[in-house]
């Protein structure tokens, strides 16, 4: 039987499209403020669950919910079990938007919204290619399960939920990365740099903040400062910024100062992508005398921090042929005069280096500045699979058939449920060539990429449960 996959997907699309906008809707964005017994994490991620759940229900899928905190939809008999493993939170919106976030618009053939490509319309279109399946009736031997997770972005507690009551998939992949495939993701592990508070007896940083994840490169960063004049302040900073790409403000409010730097954010698999406002503004405030935990705070921002996503200026520069660079991302900052401060930083490394290693160099730093390093209990050790697995070559030729070009396996910093399963990899749905906008204001996926993933994971779920 030959099927045209594309063409079948092609048919769907107003159908695809129409579910992916109401999942797009949703501020599916973690606030455990908000949240309870039935809604963990908040109620969008479980609103976003509910109604991702509740489109399968409608399609003849069967469905279950864990507790509001994850799900499946599942199809198929077998004694494998091939797992989807897709999330339906989403990153903070956070500035810089030329279109409202969760009002999804296409403009340009461009989906432009909030989890447009992380992860829900990968999610969408490999559920499409799942459902294809089904209208098409195909015979399979295998079972199929779409889980869905909740916090993805934070501390993936949904997947650990879920597999606490549910068996792991013998083998799949995560929709929620490149093509052709990633075959290999480092590991990933976050510590909090703790300071005393106070300052010297001249100016005053009364607060800092940046950041909003440790997983993003932060875009936005304020702090005030007292016992400094405006005039003075102003002159220093469009000197400061003039070669920098970087935009700057200072204004005086309620006897204090103001001072905002707006970046760029970025993934923290690669932080190069982006420009830290927060070890920007450090650098500024580094030419003001602060002294005490002020000062420490400043300094280690500015000196160790600043530009440095390889931990060279902690002696710790690390790669392996295979799996790359250990990479440094500072992601949130925080400073109140009277409390103290806080840095967090997230790390993506290679196999051959551990979490161990990484705390014991920036411990050494921290005493420096005064500091204490302490873990947030977060770990994922490196994960690999062989680029001669038969699932990884399945998927490769999957790729090539639909798309013409050359399949070839990756190693990234970022971290999906692929790495969840031991024979298990991330499968799209960016394409080579494509702007990477995931985590970044104006996020955006492609509608003809959208479509074309699902085409491609339409086949490649036939071919690995027929």
């Amino acid at each position: 039987m030959q099927i045209e996959w594309q063409k079948e997907i092609s048919q769907r699309k107003d159908a695809l499209l129409a579910d992916l906008t109401e999942m797009l809707k949703i501020e599916s964005v973690r606030n455990e403020k908000l949240g309870s017994k039935n809604a963990l994490f908040g109620p969008g991620p479980r609103a976003a669950l509910d109604k991702f759940l509740e489109i399968g229900k409608r399609d003849g899928f069967a469905v279950l919910n864990v507790d509001g905190i994850a799900g499946h939809l599942e199809y198929g008999t077998g004694i494998e079990t091939m797992g989807i493993l897709a999330h339906v939170d989403v990153m903070p919106a956070g500035k810089g938007w030329d279109t409202a976030p969760f009002e999804p618009i296409i403009k340009d053939g461009k989906l432009f919204a909030r989890g447009s490509s992380d992860d829900k319309g990968p999610g969408m279109a490999a559920y499409y290619g799942l459902k294809l399946i089904k209208e098409l009736g195909l015979p399979t031997s295998k079972k199929v399960r779409m889980i869905i997770g909740t916090d993805e972005e934070s501390g993936w507690r949904c997947m650990t939920h879920y597999f606490e009551k549910m068996p792991l998939p013998d083998f799949g992949f995560s929709p929620d990365a490149f093509f052709p495939l990633i075959n290999g993701e480092k590991g990933n592990v976050s510590f909090n740099v703790d300071f005393q508070g106070g300052n010297g007896a001249g100016a005053k940083l009364l607060d800092f903040s940046a950041g909003l994840r440790e997983n993003m490169v932060p875009r936005d960063a304020i702090a005030h400062i007292s016992g400094i004049e405006l005039k003075e302040i102003k002159e220093l900073l469009t000197e400061f910024a003039d070669d920098k790409p970087i935009e700057v403000e200072a204004l005086e409010q309620n006897e204090r100062i103001e001072i905002s730097v707006i970046g760029r954010a970025a993934h923290a698999q690669e932080p190069k992508n982006g420009e830290n406002a927060g070890t920007y503004l450090a650098l500024f405030l580094k030419q003001i005398e602060l002294g005490s935990g002020a000062e420490q705070f400043i300094d280690f921002a500015a000196d160790y921090l600043h530009e440095d996503s390889r931990m060279d200026n902690f002696g710790l520069h690390f790669s392996d042929k295979t799996m790359g660079d250990l990479t440094m991302n500072a992601g949130i900052f925080n400073f109140a005069a009277a409390q103290g401060g806080r840095v967090t930083l997230n790390f993506r490394f290679p196999k051959g280096i551990g979490a161990s290693q990484i705390e014991e160099a920036l411990a050494k730093v921290a005493t420096k500045v005064n500091a204490q390093v302490n873990t947030t209990g977060k770990l994922q050790e490196p994960h690999y699979v062989s680029i001669e697995d038969p699932l990884v070559k399945t998927l490769l030729g999957v790729y090539e058939r639909q798309t013409g070009n050359k399949g070839y396996g990756m190693v990234v910093g970022g971290g999906t449920y692929g790495r969840l399963m031991k024979r298990g990899v991330a499968f799209g749905a960016m394409f080579p060539g494509t702007p990477d906008t995931m985590h970044q204001a104006n996020e955006y996926m492609l509608v003809e990429d959208i479509l074309k993933a699902a085409a491609i994971y339409a086949e490649a779920i036939y071919e690995l449960i027929k």
